[in-house]
């Protein structure tokens, strides 16, 4: 099949954990994919493993760009091209530490989550909204489960910051029969996301705060996106959908 006749997904995000997995999925879904980051290294290695598994030259393009500025954005527009994307995972983000001693630094600490995880998403999507398809296109947000139950700071408000965004994006694109979901991801191992930080009694905390009795892995994230954007979806918008084992129940 010729590339110009396969879907299109942007994934940000899509070097390592989830966005790999979601990048892995929608390539066997038959998409061509734009994985999207600041490390080109680390993409590009993505990019060449995800390929050679699946067969196709260029399934995976790797575009190297930090989307919190708005000049680097206009990498992944050029690498669009004149192709209709039908898909954009927003994925990037994550939480952010830092010294909070004074305000100064208090609002540093918050400007850099919120920038890392809603400012990523809405230049992103904002940038590529002339490309998606009509109808027919999907956006997903991730989230996490600490939009729901804290615990981040301003981690956690800059996600929960993403589903009153979606609802407004959903009420917007609608018309086009474009849907935009979020999925809200509870505690998900073999990521990058706790870095050093993570202990066996914190692994065996959160494991214990699920229904299911374990922890969650990349691919449970990527196959709730891989249904989001597929075509058994078109009728599922404005959503917050937890995938967390049951460790924060549904409301």
């Amino acid at each position: 099949m010729g590339a110009e006749r396969q879907r299109l997904a942007v994934v940000s995000g899509g070097g390592t954990g989830i966005g790999a997995a979601v990048a892995r999925g929608l390539v066997a879904d038959g998409f061509d994919v734009l994985v999207v980051g600041r490390r080109g290294d680390v993409l590009a290695a993505a990019a060449r493993d995800i390929t050679a598994g699946s067969g196709r030259a260029d399934a995976v393009v790797p575009v190297a760009a930090d989307l919190t500025d708005p000049a680097q954005v206009s990498a992944v527009v050029d690498a669009v091209g004149e192709r209709t994307v039908d898909a954009v995972v927003n994925n990037a983000g994550g939480y952010l530490g830092g010294p909070t001693g004074t305000l100064g630094e208090v609002a540093s600490w918050w400007r850099a989550n919120l920038d890392a995880n809603v400012l990523t998403a809405v230049l992103l999507t904002e940038a590529l909204l002339p490309a998606l398809r009509r109808p027919g296109g999907r956006v997903v947000l991730l989230s996490s489960i600490a939009a729901q139950r804290g615990g981040g700071g301003p981690y956690s408000a800059a996600k929960a910051a993403l589903h009153g965004w979606a609802y407004d994006l959903a009420g917007q694109l609608g018309p086009d029969q474009i849907t935009v979901n979020v999925v809200s991801p509870g505690y998900v191992a073999e990521t990058e996301f706790f870095g050093d930080r993570m202990t066996p009694e914190g692994h065996a905390r959160r494991v214990a705060a699920t229904l299911v009795g374990r922890a969650g892995v990349p691919d449970d994230i990527a196959a709730a996106v891989r249904y989001l954007v597929g075509p058994s979806a078109g009728y599922v918008t404005g959503q917050v959908l937890g995938v967390n084992g049951g460790s924060v129940l549904g409301r």
